[in-house]
């Protein structure tokens, strides 16, 4: 089991699953949702419009499109409300539920952003422990997942992310993609 760090552009890994961080509509107006759904191009835009409503901390499954993936999972993460709506448990469950589906897909890999801190603004700092903690256990509960890899977009976020490894004890690989 092994979990990397990239700073990376996750619509280019060639991995079995990309984690999309999506909204309850799987509506790609914005952000990642919508770097992804140019990327994948028309098939992954039909489906998503056919999906129903994926309530938060759930993950619904589409086809790739042109991306390298095979899949894509949709996690729904929180909107960041101050911390006291339920957000780190919504997260995590999103997180949980992303390698769950990756593990009923049979993904051995899967790439996964910082769902929520975009858009939604989760903070970062807070958003990193418990995305490492759900990533980490959702692979050990399900088995199937054997490589994960976060890929983040700037390189605050990925120091945030390393640090945040170190701080809770998880190791993490480092890799340039």
């Amino acid at each position: 089991m092994t979990i990397e760090l990239a700073q990376a552009d996750i619509t280019k890994q060639q991995v079995d699953a990309i984690v999309n961080a999506a909204n309850s509509h799987l509506e790609h107006v914005g952000g990642l949702a919508r770097a992804i759904a140019l990327a994948a191009g028309p098939k992954l835009a039909e489906e998503s419009f056919e999906a129903p409503f994926v309530p938060v901390g759930e993950a619904y499954v589409t086809s790739a499109g042109n991306l390298p993936s095979r899949h894509v999972i949709h996690a729904v993460g929180p909107i960041w409300r101050g911390g006291t709506d339920g957000e780190p448990v919504l997260l995590s469950s999103a997180y949980r539920s992303a390698i769950a589906k990756a593990a009923e897909l049979d993904c051995n890999s899967v790439a996964l952003p910082a769902i929520s801190t975009g858009i939604f603004g989760y903070p970062v700092v807070l958003a990193a422990p418990l995305a490492l903690r759900a990533i980490r256990d959702g692979m050990r509960d399900y088995g199937v997942v054997r490589v994960a890899r976060i890929c983040l977009f700037s390189d605050s976020d990925y120091a945030v992310f390393r640090d945040a490894a170190d701080a809770v004890g998880i190791a993490v690989i480092e890799i340039a993609a």
